[in-house]
């Protein structure tokens, strides 16, 4: 087992910076996810959130993450991370993703898309993406407002897109999905004249996050203990995903 160490943000991307290839054709995959603590009371960066596998809010740390995924090759790498502590530092985990995308481009990645969902979806961080050139898709709420004064679940949609005014941006396209099970998304791009296969490819690209996700919650243990130097919050992380995860270190996650 490697030896624990203070870790943080930058020293992620110090690690993984060799594997970037800024040449190939990328997209950027920006989430987050809630490593649940329901048994731990009294643990720094605690906090009741809400979890979608479990459809409540409940106690957990808060992880918003960015990873790199190459269009040629599939790898998938994580390239920085925040942790959600907004009692310690006040920011949202909007704002955590905004950093990181405009600390991304600052670093010299131009990825084809930016790809998020639902809960990343509002106008400011739209518009961040767009103030950076970039192209985003992603998923809007069945409830949305677009065309003025029209829901979005109330359109009548094409099969090749429609153009839609999202009130507050402007003019984008949205594609319906149906899954097998009946479920209807609303995915939803900036790009200039998409198509549905396009759409479908960036999308089919994020899903490598829940696999992502899936892996981060059985091989990290968060340990409910105060550390020695109780002045700089520390957690346990048993994580470093480099190349699509395979190599796993010991690390003391620092903001």
């Amino acid at each position: 087992m490697a030896k624990s160490r203070c870790f943080r943000p930058k020293d992620l991307w110090r690690l993984v910076q060799p594997s970037i290839d800024k040449k190939s054709p990328c997209v950027l995959i920006a989430d987050d996810t809630l490593i649940a603590k329901t048994r731990s009371k009294k643990i720094e960066m605690v906090h009741y959130q809400y979890s979608g596998n479990e459809h409540d809010a409940i106690a957990g740390i808060g992880l918003v993450n960015l990873r790199w995924h190459n269009l040629t090759t599939v790898e998938l790498i994580p390239i920085d991370y925040r942790i959600y502590d907004k009692d310690s530092d006040g920011k949202a985990k909007n704002t955590h993703f905004s950093e990181i995308l405009a600390l991304a481009k600052k670093r010299g990645i131009i990825p084809e898309a930016v790809v998020m969902d639902a809960w990343y979806s509002s106008l400011d961080n739209l518009k961040s993406i767009r103030s950076h050139g970039w192209v985003w898709v992603t998923t809007l709420r069945k409830n949305r407002i677009v065309n003025h004064n029209k829901q979005l679940n109330k359109l009548d949609i094409s099969e090749e897109g429609t153009p839609i005014h999202l009130r507050g941006y402007g003019w984008v396209t949205v594609f319906k999905f149906t899954a097998k099970n009946g479920r209807i998304d609303y995915r939803v791009t900036n790009k200039d004249n998409p198509t549905r296969e396009y759409v479908k490819s960036i999308m089919d690209a994020r899903w490598s996050v829940e696999v992502y996700h899936r892996e981060v919650k059985k091989i990290v243990v968060l340990n409910a203990v105060r550390l020695a130097r109780a002045e700089r919050k520390e957690i346990i992380f048993f994580s470093l995903f480099l190349r699509g995860l395979n190599n796993t270190n010991v690390v003391y996650l620092k903001k």
